[in-house]
This record gives structure tokens, sequence and C-alpha cells, in this order.
């Protein structure tokens, strides 16, 4: 089972409206992209040659929207074999989704939360594990965020941990989406981000949220990062080192210069964690 990954730095999420600009900016701004292969599956033309310049300057990772691995609807076989094909056309290695459901006898367009029970880490494990199989990757499972948590029997942190040992699956460790939870379920965000595995921590998201109010943040991917979620950035690292992270920004979208400002400043903290660990180390 490949899981070998080469990866590093802070990356930003592709869209194809700033395509082309991006194909003339220095690999240094930006060190990987983010794509949803849903969105470029079948595709060629114009549009299909511009994604392979892309995946020929950047390296290129996928974050899948709808495989539905929570769900009791069949895995879409046709899905993972078009996937695995785009990875192996565009040198992909990584191939993350959401710890969630999706779909039940059609696409539901929402990311559903699966819950925290030992009937449920069964049930995704299998399914993991198969798509696993087809692939010939590891799957990279991303904790989701979620505002409610039907019988739980477990906690988030102890059920994502038990998915991850008997699944044998890998963890895109999302930043934001843990101090959202902390704030919306009463945990301690620290607490939560060290019970976490280091060796399973293949790469991070770090996103902008919405203050509905002090007790209920949403998870918007619609405004700037807030200073707390940077502050939980630089503990995460301090805690599991540091590991490749992506700006996620899906709404109110600015310019890329201004992305690329918030990029720069997940590479300033890697930095800075890294020359603090090097001197610790001596």
């Amino acid at each position: 089972m490949l899981s070998t990954h080469n990866l590093h730095g802070a990356g930003l999420g592709l869209r194809r409206d700033f395509m082309s600009e991006l194909a003339l900016r220095h690999r240094s701004e930006i060190n990987f992209l983010e794509v949803a292969p849903e969105n470029w599956i079948n595709i060629g033309g114009r549009l299909g040659k511009k994604f392979k310049v892309l995946s020929e300057q950047y390296p290129i990772v996928f974050h899948g929207l709808s495989l539905s691995i929570g769900g009791f609807t069949p895995l879409d076989k046709d899905l993972l074999l078009a996937v695995k094909g785009l990875m192996q056309e565009h040198n992909v290695s990584i191939y993350s989704e959401h710890l969630t459901y999706c779909a039940d006898d059609g696409h539901l367009y929402d990311l559903l939360p699966i819950p925290f029970t030992e009937e449920a880490v069964d049930h995704v494990s299998k399914r993991i594990m198969q798509a696993q199989d087809i692939l010939g990757h590891k799957l990279v499972l991303e904790n989701a965020s979620y505002y409610a948590a039907p019988f739980k029997e477990m906690s988030e942190l102890d059920f994502i941990n038990a998915v991850l040992a008997q699944s044998d699956c890998e963890l895109l460790l999302d930043i934001n989406n843990v101090y959202v939870n902390s704030i919306n379920h009463c945990y301690d965000a620290k607490k939560f981000i060290e019970g976490l595995p280091s060796d399973r921590v293949v790469y991070g998201h770090i996103a902008g949220h919405f203050d509905e109010a002090d007790d209920l943040k949403i998870d918007t991917h619609g405004a700037n990062v807030k200073e707390d979620v940077w502050e939980l950035l630089k503990f995460t690292y301090h805690t599991h080192g540091v590991f490749p992270t992506l700006l996620e920004r899906d709404f109110n979208i600015p310019s890329l210069d201004d992305m690329i400002l918030e990029v720069n400043r997940i590479q300033a903290i890697q930095n800075e964690i890294s020359a603090l660990d090097r001197q610790a180390n001596g």
C-alpha cells in the first residue's frame, strides 16, 4: 500500500479563475496545490492542458468531495478508479477525503457527521480498507467540522483515533475544524491536538470561519484566518512537528496576491518553529 509523499511547505487550493496567473508565479510563493479530483475527471481541451502544465510545475494533492466514506450505499468504484487514473496521470500520491458521509441513494450536498460509536468505527474502517485496496494508496481522511453529534458513545478524538488504527489510513489535520469544534462542543483544542498520532498526519488545512456567537463558530472558508487559529497552528507544529499545510478559501475569494499573503504566513510560522526545533536539538 503506497504511502510515501513528497510534499513540503505551504499550499493553496486551485481555482480555475487564477490558473493562468499561477503558472507565472514563482514556486517559492506556493509550494503545492490542492484539487478536487471530481472537477478534473475527463476534462480535456484547453482546461485540461492548463491543468497538465500546473501539475508539472507544482506538486498536486487531491481532496475529494463525494466519496461518502461514512455512508451506507456501496462505494462508488467507478469514481475511485477514475481518481486512481487521474493520480497516475498527474503524479499525485495523496488522495484525501472527509471523515463524513454525503450520499444516500443520491448526493445530499452536505458533509454530515458520522455517529461517534464503535459500530460506526467498524463500518467506516471496512469502507476505507475497501477504497484503499481499489486505489493502491492509503486514504488520507480529514477531521470534519460538525454541529450535532447524534448517538454519541465516544469522543470525537477517540473516534478518529480508532478509525486511524483500525483502517490504517492517514490524517489530514484541519486546524480550523479543531478550533471550531472545540468552541461549539466545549472541549480543549490543545488537548485534542495532543491526543492525535503524529505519525499519521500527512498534511494540514487552515481556513477562516464566521463568528456567529461567542459559543458558535461556523466553518465557512470565507474569511481570513483568525488569530486564535494561527496560534493553534503554532501549537500543533510544536506538538507534531512542522507538516505541509494548505490555505482553504472557498467563498468571498480575494485576489491571488491577498491569498498568497496568508500562504506566506504559514511558511513564516513553519520556518519559525523549525528554527526553534533546531535550536532545541542543538
